[in-house]
Parts: structure tokens; C-alpha cells; sequence
């Protein structure tokens, strides 16, 4: 008697048949074709619809003969083979017969729904840089069943960041992700009408006036966090930046942007439940972010608990507990009220209150650790930045002041150079509304797509930038000013560059430029210049590059636990 073969064997040799073309060379050949260009090979498609007809005709056949008398054990594996099968084949088939030209190419993937979403979410750049060679600077691509077209080089930043907003729209696109981050009612999950009113209330905190008050404010966090962290005892040590720079800016964007009040509640538990809102922003997030998984529980608990925190804090107020109510985000939005004349509720302000720390926390975090971590594999720039600090305060090292970080010009040309290398989000999407046609192209994208513009390709093409991979701040000298001679126009809260066609765009570009870039800049080089006026620092002993990127949320974070070894300089703090 035969042996009985394992109920998978069959349909392994299938699908394996299936891929190579085993019988049919002309479907192996069409396969790799779409491979390269996505498009139907349309002068031998008769014959070998045919022959590909006649391949899955004889499979099933051969199925057919596989499943009579399979007791149901065996049955069920192998029903769920053949629709795996099927759905591969009826994929493959809709790919090479029925693309249509007028559409950008799709990149070719065996199976449906997944599509390209495992090559895409373990490397983006790479994924974007493979599919740039073979299709060009726009292609589609398949991310759990949703179809989203990506357009790279400055006329794809262009494309994306000057689209109109009845064209384009971020609300539809990220409201899965933010929402349960930030909390409802506020940013993508309100009208958009209303995320620009939000935007203006929180101006109020991001002013000239502000910043200036903002500089020894953080710089007094800094020192009370060296002070008093266990990573920074004695006179020499070691540090995990993965664990360490959440803490320290959140206690630096919360003293600065939300009050003193509010940086008193905080403790490094916070700094724990934001890298729980953090990894919220995942990929599989972007279609199912109501899955029970343990991050999105994570997500869901950080959520309630630093809303309740807000929420403690508005309702003392109201209830007169506070003796002196200090002047800060919480009294700026429980002041405010919506053109319409409603005013924020508690709930809107609480979210609103996460939302801001939660933007702040994004590029400062990832930017503080890239910096320290590049610094501390380039020695000989650390102390070209202890130097200007010298050249600019004088060798006694005068207190930081706002008016005084802009004459930094090293420092501000290495937090560029870092956010050109790791721009804190690899993509940014749009949900299109109506169809859109690409300029130069014959491609329409239609409604059901959206479209990603991933400026971080361009900020690392040879093309403008030379020598794009090596960390070099020096590159930026005499750049200092194009974007304070950039015109500017105003979406409804304030004014901001207009240009979008650039190859860097950091902060992205239009109606959504993130509104806390020059927070951003104060809080950033603050930081870095107290950590290089009190310290000397490298990487651990053996390692020559900086730790590779963490792509599991799509924030691009160092590969924990980012060690950096310090050490004191000799002389007494600022």
C-alpha cells in the first residue's frame, strides 16, 4: 500500500508548479516581465491565457482527485490550499492580463491583500529604492488590501504636499492611526476646518516670546535630569539613549510648552505610556487598528491614563482649587472657543494636550538620539561644537540664550544634517478623493488609492545631495538662509514656507507642515548644546557604526538600546 502523502505535499507542489511554470514556459516568462514592469505582455496574451488556462484547468483536475475519500482532517488543510491557490493564481492573472495603462504600474506580489506590506514595513527605503529603479518616481504598491501610489523626487513631495484639499485628504488618511493615540475629537478626527482652528490655539505657545522663555527652561530640565538620572553618576558611564532621551524630552516639552503644573505630574513612567502612544503608529495600524494585540492594548491603556491626567488637572481649575492659575496651554485652550463660538470641552483639551507633546515628542526624540549617536562616532565634530560654543559664549560658557542659539551655526547645521539623514517619519500619506492626474505622465491615480510621498528618498539621493549617506554637517554651510528667504502663505494658522518642491522636507510641506518646527529647532539645539558643553561621549568600544533603524513603528528610532559611553568634562555646569 502507498504511503499517504502529508495533506500539504499536494498543494506545496502546486503552488511550487504554479510559480516556476513548470508546463507552461510563457507564464514563467510573463511573470518575470511583470516583475519588471508591471504591465501586461500583451502581444503573446492569446496563447498564453491559454496555456495558463490549461495549467490551472489541469490542476484543479488533479485536485479533484486529490480530495475524493479525504477524511475531513485532511479535507480542511487542503481547502484552505486550494483557495490559497486560487487566490495566488486569480492575483497573478489580474496583475499580467488586466493592468491598466493609464494607471501607474502596480509592483509585482504573489499574494492578495498582503501585498508588498512585509518588504515595505521591515525597509521602507530599501522597498522605495527598489521599486524606484524598476518603475520609476511613480508606482503603486499593495499595504493589507488598501492600494497606496507613491511619488518620489521633489515633484512627488510637490505632488503630494501642494495637492488641494478636496483633492487630497490627511484626515481620511491617518485618523485609523491617530485617533486612538491622540483621543477623539481632536486633529484627523475632526474637520478639517477645525484641525486648522486647533492649529491656531496652539500658536500660543509657539511665538518668539515663548522661545525665548522656553531656552532656560529646558535648559534647567537638562541639568536637574543629569543631576539626578542613574545614568549619569560619577564622572563617567555609559547610557542607553533608547531609554534616556524619552525621558529627557519630555520633560523639557512639557516644562516648556504645557506649564509647570503639567511637568510636575510627570515622572518617568510618562516617558514609558508615550513609547507605549508611539507604537501605536504601526503599519498593520494603518487598516486594523481595533486589534486585540498587546500594543494597541498598551496604546489604549497610555491613552486613558494621560487624558485622565489632563482632565485631573482642568477640573481643579474649574473647581477653584488652584490659588494661581499659571498662563500656559491648559488656560490658553480652556479660554478658547471655535468660530462658531463653542468652546474646546475637557475632553477636546485633554487630547489636544497629547496630541502637542506627542508631535514634539516625535522628531525631538528621534532627532536627539541620531545626533548623540552620529557625535558619537565623529569625535573630531564634537569638539568643532564644543569649540563654536567656546567662540560664541566665551571660554567661561555664558548661559544659553535664544537670541545666541541661532549664531550656532554648526549646531544648527548638524540637527539638519541628522533630519536629512533620519527624517523622524519615512512616509506621509493622502486618501484621494477625486481622480488625480500625475503632471508629465499619462497616469490618473484613481479615488480609491492613496498617495505617500517619502521625502527621506530624496534627501538621500546622490543626485542632490553628494555623498548622501555620510553624516556631514559641514555640507550645509552657506545654506543657512534659504528658508528664511523661502515665500511664505498661511493655511489658517500663521504663516510657513509654501515650497514643496524640494528634495528636503523634514517637516513636510503645505496646509499640514508640522506647525512645531521652530519649537522643534529651540528644543533640539538646547539639548545639544548642553550636552556638549558637559560631556565627551563615544560609542561602545568595538562598534564603528551608529545602530540601525527600528522600523517597527513608522517613527524611524535607533535600534535600542542606543549605548553611548560619556564622559565629564572637566569644569562645572551651566
Amino acid at each position: 500500500m502507498a504511503a499517504r502523502r502529508p495533506p500539504g505535499s499536494f498543494w506545496r507542489k502546486a503552488l511550487a508548479r504554479l510559480a516556476v511554470g513548470a508546463s507552461v514556459p510563457g507564464v514563467a516568462s510573463c511573470f518575470r516581465q511583470a516583475k519588471k514592469s508591471s504591465r501586461s505582455c500583451s502581444a503573446q496574451l492569446p496563447d498564453r491565457l491559454t496555456s495558463t488556462m490549461g495549467l490551472l484547468s489541469g490542476l484543479l483536475e488533479q485536485a479533484s482527485v486529490h480530495l475524493e475519500g479525504q477524511n475531513i482532517w485532511v479535507l480542511g488543510p487542503s481547502l484552505f490550499g486550494a483557495v490559497l491557490l486560487l487566490s495566488v493564481v486569480v492575483n497573478v492573472l489580474g496583475q499580467l492580463l488586466f493592468a491598466d495603462p493609464n494607471q501607474p504600474p502596480v509592483v509585482f506580489h504573489w499574494f492578495p491583500f498582503i501585498g508588498s506590506t512585509v518588504s515595505y514595513g521591515m525597509e521602507p527605503y530599501e522597498f522605495f529604492n527598489k521599486c524606484q529603479k524598476q518603475y520609476g518616481d511613480v508606482f503603486t504598491f499593495v499595504l493589507l488590501g488598501r492600494r497606496m501610489t507613491v511619488t518620489l523626487g521633489p515633484k512627488g513631495n510637490e505632488f503630494v504636499f501642494n495637492g488641494k484639499h478636496a483633492d487630497l485628504c490627511a484626515e481620511e488618511a491617518y485618523t485609523h492611526l491617530t485617533t486612538p493615540v491622540f483621543g477623539e475629537g481632536v486633529v484627523y478626527d475632526c474637520p478639517n476646518h477645525m484641525l486648522m482652528e486647533q492649529k491656531k490655539f496652539m500658536k500660543f505657545g509657539l511665538t518668539t516670546e515663548t522661545f525665548k522663555q522656553y531656552v532656560p527652561l529646558i535648559k534647567d530640565e537638562i541639568l536637574s535630569f543629569f543631576a539626578n538620572s542613574p545614568y549619569f553618576k560619577g564622572d563617567a558611564g555609559r547610557v542607553p539613549l533608547s531609554t534616556a532621551v524619552p525621558q529627557l524630552v519630555l520633560f523639557t516639552a512639557s516644562r516648556s510648552l504645557q506649564g509647570k503644573q503639567v511637568r510636575q505630574a510627570l515622572t518617568t513612567t510618562h516617558a514609558a505610556l508615550f513609547h507605549d502612544l508611539d507604537m501605536g503608529f504601526t503599519p498593520v495600524n494603518f487598516m486594523f487598528p481595533w486589534l486585540p494585540l498587546p500594543h494597541n492594548a498598551k496604546r489604549d491603556k497610555a491613552q486613558r491614563a494621560m487624558a485622565k491626567l489632563y482632565m485631573d488637572i482642568i477640573a481643579k481649575r474649574k473647581a477653584g482649587e488652584e490659588k494661581e492659575q499659571e498662563i500656559d496651554m491648559i488656560w490658553n485652550l480652556m479660554n478658547r472657543n471655535y468660530k462658531d463660538g463653542r468652546p474646546l470641552s475637557d475632553r477636546d483639551i485633554a487630547h489636544c494636550m497629547i496630541a502637542l507633546l506627542m508631535a514634539g515628542q516625535h522628531t525631538s526624540m528621534a532627532t536627539t538620539t541620531w545626533t548623540l549617536l552620529h557625535l558619537a562616532a565623529k569625535p573630531e565634530i564634537q569638539q568643532a561644537l564644543y569649540d563654536e560654543q567656546v567662540r560664541v559664549f566665551g571660554k567661561d560658557l555664558a548661559p544659553l540664550s535664544y537670541e545666541k542659539l541661532s549664531e550656532l551655526s554648526l549646531v544648527n547645521n548638524t540637527i539638519k544634517e541628522i533630519l536629512r539623514i533620519h527624517p523622524p517619519l519615512h512616509s506621509l500619506i493622502r486618501k484621494v478623493k477625486s481622480p488625480l492626474h500625475v503632471p508629465n505622465t499619462d497616469y490618473v491615480i484613481p479615488s480609491s488609492h492613496f498617495v505617500m510621498a517619502a521625502p527621506g528618498v530624496s534627501a538621500m539621493d546622490e543626485q542632490y545631495f553628494k555623498n548622501a549617506k555620510d553624516f556631514d554637517p559641514f555640507r550645509w554651510i552657506g545654506h543657512e538662509k534659504d528658508e528664511d528667504n523661502a515665500e511664505k502663505f498661511d493655511f489658517g494658522f500663521g504663516l510657513v514656507s509654501k515650497g514643496t518642491a524640494s528634495p528636503y522636507l523634514p517637516f513636510g510641506a503645505g496646509r499640514h507642515r508640522c506647525i512645531g518646527e521652530q519649537f522643534a529647532n529651540v528644543q533640539l539645539g538646547t539639548i545639544i548644546s548642553t550636552f556638549i558643553r558637559e560631556f565627551e561621549f563615544s560609542l561602545p568600544p568595538g562598534q564603528k557604526e551608529v545602530p540601525p533603524v527600528d522600523y517597527n513603528s513608522m517613527v524611524a528610532l535607533a535600534t535600542a538600546p542606543a549605548m553611548v559611553h560619556w564622559k565629564r568634562r572637566q569644569h562645572s555646569s551651566h
